[in-house]
């Protein structure tokens, strides 16, 4: 059954393939829509070229550094290409993405001028492009690692015992994810450190001192706003939900071995994500709508797309489970409470996010008192919405954990359940090429009214546009709660990983509250996602001074931008974003790779354990927080900016730019970091053990 796992990257690769084909074939509109769209891509190119530059030398230092710990027996040989093919994979997912939006923005546009759902069809086809790129480079890594090992272990080295021969070939596969982490956090802070100064920045001077509109060609900052939501929103995005993806298969194929279910229980997870490829293609093809059709019925066309996957993934994992291990089922129900805790969060993310319900209403409603209530409704509404998902993922932890261990020899009971808990978190990330589809297809109507509004189309180009992107604000709050849900599942899964691989070096590593070092290590974890959410928000403050103090400078120097006769210089402003972001994300990235090391080290591995879980706990909550407060202050905007409470140029809708201000790097920069930052923290740990072990000074 292994052999469906290449099988269906390569069918996802096709379908991706037919996507940008039917993409491309698409009008692109006007000679000013295509100037402003190659004015994107250039900007876009330009800065990934300068990322990619920054990561691959960092890359390459921690290319030696892993082969030195190889060459010292430290590490299997093979890691640190493992590591890297980790990373490009994942840059290229969000590579791939990135390029086909920058495509596709203006044909939205150009769409959206027959109909909204001709515009909806055009977006969607983009994320698509997105979702099925991740989920096809994913399987494919893992298939291609797979068989070379496979074959290396069973030909070269001769290991005849099964159970080993699989412990060797997983405990491998498991240091790829930590490339792709490094190359997801690199891209996600810089990404969103670039696009939320652009946009903090365009909006203080532009909005609110200028008063002029949203998208206004005569905003310098315009085109690096537009960009930054292909480079964070999409391309930052990708590579983030790609190491969500892999590491959720890899650390469960991990938890298979230990938990006494063999081969057949290896299997499981890569099976259950090909199927899950096959789904999340026939659910594209329910994606549609009417035109003139409210949020909810917009909503409700994406929604119905991930149902539909959802429902046959639940169906297909039946059969896989009955083939594969039919003397327990119970893995099938864990399969289950993952697929039902996805949907769930997803549900709670749109009811706290969507201007259709009262939480963001309220905040639209709190802004007629000025721009501290609409700060104070914010960050309460963002509090409030973390009750559900943690009792969610509380609930589906218990409940796959139980489900999973019943029956099972007590010998293995307790490995058996976190299996479960693992594979709860591929069942929740299975409909990931769907729902990574209704998320990465926002930032494209986005891009799409910004062109309509710069290339002075039909004001009712704007209305379907605007009605997309609202529609994007809460897909993409529900697809960060979706990827944090995971990410908590996933990082569980990955803690018990690191402790199996010290038990595998002959330590047994007891952990108790009780033991000062432990508590150390849990304040400490605690501590880390506020730190590192204080650098990352930091970051994008000083890059939007810069923006704010270019774009006034551009308004006194240069005459006649106001008037609409001089264009302004656009490419200053996303030259002073790029060479920002890339200075700005070292510090946080070096974090997450120091943090662990430096514990395990100084106070030793059950220390550490209590830093990820620690970092587990407060980050699973605040980046739940951050993303939701963020938002429903987005949404609380655009609602206002749809007529409420005065409508545009009004004091409520003043008061709510400023409040969306703060939300901007809560929801793109700090909060969809932190599912990144735990888990690559939990794989730093996994890679480093042995040799945290060896060098521990406090053991």
């Amino acid at each position: 059954m292994l052999i469906i796992a290449p099988i269906s990257s390569v069918l996802a690769l096709v379908f991706a393939t037919y996507f940008i084909v039917k993409i491309m074939k698409q009008s692109p509109g006007d000679d000013a829509m295509q100037k402003i769209q190659k004015a994107i891509q250039k900007g876009a190119a330009s800065y990934i070229k300068r990322q990619y530059t920054v990561i691959a030398i960092f890359f390459a230092i921690v290319f030696v550094l892993l082969l030195i710990l190889a060459k010292r027996n430290y590490l299997p040989f093979f890691v640190p290409f493992a590591f890297l093919t980790g990373g490009f994979f994942s840059g290229l997912a969000g590579f791939i993405g990135m390029k086909v939006a920058t495509s596709a923005n203006a044909r939205t546009t150009e769409a959206c001028k027959k109909s909204l759902n001709s515009g909806l069809r055009i977006a969607f086809a983009s994320g698509t492009v997105m979702g099925l790129s991740v989920v096809a480079l994913g399987l494919l890594d893992l298939s291609i690692w797979y068989y070379v090992l496979d074959y290396w272990y069973t030909h070269v080295q001769e290991v005849t015992d099964i159970a080993v021969r699989i412990q060797y070939i997983t405990g491998t596969m498991l240091t790829f994810e930590m490339g792709a982490s490094l190359m997801a956090l690199f891209a996600r802070v810089g990404g969103g450190i670039y696009t939320k100064a652009a946009d903090v920045g365009a909006d203080l001077v532009g909005k609110v001192e200028a008063g002029i509109p949203e998208d206004d060609p005569r905003n310098p900052a315009v085109i690096a706003d537009n960009v930054g939501d292909n480079v964070g929103d999409v391309a930052g995005m990708g590579a983030d939900l790609y190491e969500s993806y892999v590491g959720s298969i890899v650390a469960t194929m991990v938890l298979a071995v230990a938990g006494g279910f063999g081969v057949n229980g290896v299997m499981i997870p890569l099976v259950m994500a090909s199927v899950g490829v096959i789904a999340s293609i026939i659910g594209t093809f329910f994606v549609r709508t009417k035109e003139k059709a409210e949020q909810g019925e917009l909503l409700f066309a994406l929604r119905k797309g991930i149902f539909v996957s959802a429902a046959l993934i639940a169906i297909a994992s039946f059969f896989i489970m009955r083939h594969l291990l039919p003397d327990n089922m119970g893995v099938y129900w864990a399969v289950i409470a993952g697929l039902l805790a996805g949907i769930i969060i997803g549900l709670s993310t749109e009811f706290f996010t969507s201007d259709r319900y009262p939480p963001t209403r309220m905040i639209a409603e709190s802004s007629l008192s000025g721009g501290a209530t609409v700060v104070i409704s914010g960050l309460a509404t963002g509090m409030f919405s973390t009750a559900i998902p943690v009792f969610t993922v509380g609930i589906a932890t218990i409940a796959s954990y139980y489900l999973a261990s019943s029956g099972v020899d007590a010998a293995f009971k307790f490995n058996a359940g976190l299996y479960g808990v693992g594979v709860a978190a591929v069942g929740m990330l299975s409909t990931l090429g769907i729902t990574l589809a209704t998320d990465a297809y926002g930032p494209v109507a986005d891009n799409a009214g910004g062109i309509a509004e710069m290339s002075k189309q039909d004001p009712i180009v704007r209305e379907r546009t605007d009605a997309l992107d609202s529609l994007g604000n809460t897909t993409a709050a529900t697809g960060k709660g979706f990827a944090i849900g995971s990410a908590a599942l996933t990082a569980l899964a990955l803690v018990a990983a690191y402790r199996d691989e010290l038990h595998r070096f002959g330590e047994e590593v007891v952990v108790t509250l009780m033991e000062p070092k432990v508590i150390v290590g849990v304040f400490i974890g605690i501590m880390l996602p506020f730190l590192f959410s204080a650098l990352t928000m930091k970051a994008v403050g000083r890059a939007a001074q810069s923006i704010v103090k270019e774009v006034r400078r551009q308004f006194c120097d240069i005459a006649g931008i106001m008037e609409g006769k001089c264009q302004p210089d656009y490419e200053h402003c996303v030259s002073i974003c790029t060479v920002a972001a890339q200075r700005e994300m070292i510090i946080p990235s070096i974090l997450a790779l120091i943090s662990p090391i430096a514990t395990g080290l100084i106070l030793g591995p059950a220390a550490n354990i209590g830093l990820l879980v620690g970092a587990l706990g407060s980050g699973f909550v605040m980046a739940v927080f951050m993303a939701n407060a963020g938002g429903a202050w987005d949404n609380a905007k655009k609602y206002v900016e749809k007529g409420a409470h005065g409508g545009k140029g009004s004091l409520a809708h003043k008061a709510l730019v400023m409040g969306d201000t703060i939300g901007d790097p809560f929801k793109d920069t700090s909060g969809p970091s932190l599912n990144i930052l735990i888990k690559l923290m939990a794989m730093v740990s996994v890679v480093f053990g042995s040799f945290i072990l060896t060098h521990t000074l406090m053991k």
